[in-house]
């Protein structure tokens, strides 16, 4: 999840690298099959940047989305440690009022 400005550059920034990655595997890899197995994965993840960058800019940043974002610390709880152990440094969970 994007949760500032700069995450939103660094996001578009690693986009457009993939994205120029798969131009240049679509104009060097001659066989199809290995071509769409080349390029799978950076699509797959460009669709899902996509989808953060979407939800990022779809909220105004002066209003109150009723949205809570946690750290994760030393002592995590135990249902925040999945996100932890994966190295996950913040995770926003949509806050139920």
């Amino acid at each position: 999840m994007i949760a500032n400005d700069q995450e939103l550059r660094v996001t578009l920034d690693r986009m457009a690298q993939f994205q120029a990655q798969v131009a240049h595997l679509r104009n060097t890899e001659s066989n199809p099959a290995n071509y769409r197995a080349a390029v799978s994965g950076f699509l797959t993840e460009i669709d899902r940047m996509q989808l953060e960058v979407r939800e990022y800019l779809s909220l105004h940043p002066r209003a109150d989305n009723g949205r809570l974002t946690l750290q994760c610390t030393g002592a995590a709880t135990a249902g925040f440690a999945a996100c932890c152990r994966a190295g996950l440094r913040r995770r926003t969970l949509q806050c139920k009022r």
